[in-house]
């Protein structure tokens, strides 16, 4: 690939007499151009000769992102340091959220693009020219500039300078990560020994869901204590395995159920004592036939016939939907409590309404302003992160609800995001006739 083909006049951002370097429409133009090329002309190796090249452009290409987003958080701040209503953690909050809006990401990722792109022009020279050669991905940068995050620009050269004898193009994200960590306990001790201090409160349990009506239950506890709860689960496995009972479950089925009959208190792991909140179609509960799945907000659809079982005392808070759309109601109170807090949350599957953010639901919020008139009611109501409930509080930010029922987010600088469609009518498939 070559750029030997000026881009036409007419080019949307191209100015008429040169390529400026602040203008990437070209670059978008060279994709258009070679992404329907004849890819049958070329051999393997060769594919594999422009696989390599894209690889490396797009790490260079990140590279470039990252400056563009310093660029932008520097300018952002200064422009608003005058501001009566400015403050350090809210200018960065709205950096952050304007960055997540603009890449399409999560708020966690933005934010570590924000704090890379910060880091890596205070102190890591050779692993920033790496990155803009294209030799170091941004999966990888990312990974020592994490290790690396409380350091000063002094120990962070330290860190770069040692780096920098070891051939770090041929290291996996893995190994970058250990021997960054390794680098840090030994430059900084005290550092380092602060933040596993610190680490050990931010101990937590998660829960994320996974395919097939599955889940994944995550444990963030000191290696100590979670290598002593593996060990005690593998000693499960040998108690079963040691049983004259024939043995009918695999050793990953023992080590889950056990897990989960030691948590909970119960006998059986199936034998489960809970309320869950699940949403449940009205066409399945007029047809047992329907294919249409309840769904855990959050956590995905499930079969609606595995929801009843004999075994323990399943609590089901079921909340009935028409096409995927909760029936609610309004209320008079200025918070969203009770029934309508609950709709709210279901609605929104119980994951944050604002684009491209998969955060669990920590805030009701108004979408018009309580303070402006704002009811507090279904259709005025959106479930959101906490991140994304306090961003909306700096100057220059707005949301609304457009005509279609999207909810639209504007930022300080004036872009407009849409939020996730609302569900769209649905009908079950015919059933074969009898």
């Amino acid at each position: 690939m070559t750029a030997t083909q000026e881009p036409p006049v007419h080019a949307t951002g191209v100015p008429g007499g040169r390529f400026t370097s602040g203008d990437l429409t070209l670059l978008r133009l060279l994709v258009d151009q070679v992404v329907g090329d004849d890819t049958t002309v070329l051999s393997e190796a060769d594919l594999i000769d422009q696989i390599r090249q894209i690889e490396s452009l797009q790490s260079s290409l990140a590279a470039l992102q990252a400056t563009r987003i310093r660029a932008f958080a520097q300018a952002h701040v200064e422009n608003r340091l005058t501001d009566d209503r400015a403050d350090a953690d809210g200018l960065h909050r709205s950096v952050v959220a304007q960055v997540q809006l603009a890449c399409r990401v999560s708020t966690a990722e933005a934010r570590t693009r924000v704090a890379n792109a910060r880091d890596l022009y205070a102190g890591f020279g050779r692993v920033r020219d790496l990155h803009i050669a294209g030799e170091l991905s941004a999966a990888k940068v990312s990974a020592i500039a994490v290790e690396c995050r409380d350091l000063d620009a002094r120990r962070r050269r330290q860190v770069d300078a040692r780096l920098a004898v070891h051939d770090l193009t041929r290291y996996g994200i893995g190994r970058l990560r250990a021997m960054t960590r390794r680098l840090v306990a030994e430059i900084a001790p005290e550092r380092f020994r602060a933040r596993v201090h610190a680490a050990k409160a931010e101990r937590r349990v998660t829960l994320r869901p996974a395919p097939d009506a599955m889940s994944y239950l995550t444990a963030y506890v000191p290696v100590e204590q979670g290598a002593a709860c593996l060990a005690a689960l593998q000693k499960a496995v040998v108690e079963v395995q040691i049983d004259p009972q024939p043995l009918t479950r695999t050793r990953g089925q023992v080590l889950a159920d056990t897990l989960v009959e030691r948590v909970t208190g119960q006998a059986t792991a199936t034998a489960v004592d809970l309320e869950v909140q699940v949403t449940v179609p009205i066409q399945a509960l007029l047809d047992p036939q329907s294919p249409l799945p309840a769904e855990i907000p959050g956590l995905g659809p499930v079969p609606a016939d595995l929801l009843a079982t004999p075994e323990g005392t399943k609590s089901l808070r079921r909340l009935l939907t028409d096409h995927g759309i909760v029936i609610g109601g309004d209320s008079r109170q200025r918070t969203f409590t009770g029934l309508l807090a609950t709709l709210v949350r279901a609605r929104a599957e119980n994951r944050c309404t604002e684009p491209y953010c998969d955060a669990p639901v920590r805030h009701l919020d108004h979408i018009h302003r309580d303070a402006d008139g704002g009811r507090t009611e279904l259709d005025n109501g959106r479930g959101v992160c906490d991140f994304h409930n306090h961003v909306r509080e700096q100057p220059g930010w707005q949301v609304f609800r457009a005509p279609d029922g999207i909810v639209v987010t504007v930022t300080p600088t004036g872009h407009r995001y849409c939020g996730p469609e609302p569900p769209l009518p649905t009908a079950p498939p015919p059933r074969a006739p009898t």
